[in-house]
């Protein structure tokens, strides 16, 4: 068994394989996660994201293929949740300070819909609609889970795990215990399960909530209205993909639902921690 951490999406990227002493895999995968990072970045100018957060109404942008990928599901699962999960968000992380603003010299502008700012065009091109700024942060973290996952199961490793803070995938034979904060308690576990095959993402304020303008503001919204989501709360999925479970822990803390027809939709499933 090889296990060994690098950090990168904002937080420690775990991987474990199993089955194999070969550490060229696992280099092979923190190098896959190192260039989707740098192409999916809110922070990095270069980025497919920040190119196309600059870009003027009409323009069309060329980005890589993952992030043509990654728009896709992202309005796939903007139209299934009735707009509870929105990558156009970002307008409302940027005025809370949450998020850098993509573009200084730019007025903040007004459209929060993915529909009204992109629209998904053929050879990896994405036409930017209307003015508006982009982030997949809810997502791209799921989305490079999955593709470290395939880099192994391409290089034959028997199983294994890729953890990027609690966002995580197991495949193949290994069962990997998974310990879900208490919300109101973050340094203590409220639930253990055993993942195998599947993958599982948990969303809560607990680390991201602070005060702003004489309120509470966290990294998370209702993308609906931008209501912040800052309870003492906690949303887990559990899905085939790391993308999809990503994204819906929004949706299921957006709503409190954990039958959104979202979930039966991906074939995912959720639950709710509550803490007084």
């Amino acid at each position: 068994m090889i296990r060994r951490a690098q950090p990168w999406l904002g937080t420690l990227v775990d991987i474990t394989v199993e089955g194999t002493s070969s550490q060229d895999v696992v280099s092979a995968a923190f190098a896959e996660i190192a260039r989707l990072h740098r192409l999916m970045s809110f922070h990095d100018g270069a980025s497919d994201i920040a190119r196309f957060n600059r870009a003027a109404p009409g323009d069309v942008v060329r980005v890589d293929a993952a992030t043509w990928d990654v728009l896709r599901l992202a309005g796939e699962i903007a139209d299934l949740s009735g707009g509870a999960f929105d990558i156009a968000c970002a307008p409302w992380l940027v005025d809370r300070h949450i998020l850098p603003s993509p573009a200084p010299e730019q007025a903040e502008p007004a459209a929060r819909t993915s529909a009204g700012v992109f629209a998904l065009e053929d050879d990896g091109c994405v036409r930017k609609c209307g003015a508006g700024w982009i982030d997949v942060g809810g997502i791209a973290k799921g989305y490079i889970v999955d593709a470290a996952v395939a880099v192994l199961e391409a290089a034959g490793v028997p199983g294994g795990c890729v953890n990027a803070g609690g966002d995580l995938r197991a495949f193949g034979s290994m069962e990997v215990p998974v310990a879900v904060r208490a919300p109101g308690a973050p340094g203590r576990a409220a639930h253990h399960i055993m993942l195998c095959g599947a993958a599982l993402a948990t969303s809560g304020s607990y680390f991201s909530a602070r005060a702003h303008r004489g309120g509470v503001v966290s990294a998370l919204l209702d993308a609906r209205d931008g209501q912040p989501l800052v309870s003492n709360a906690s949303a887990s999925v559990r899905a085939g993909r790391c993308a999809v479970a990503d994204a819906l822990t929004k949706v299921v803390l957006a709503t409190g639902d954990c039958t959104h027809p979202a979930l039966a939709a991906l074939d995912a499933t959720a639950f709710l921690i509550r803490d007084p």
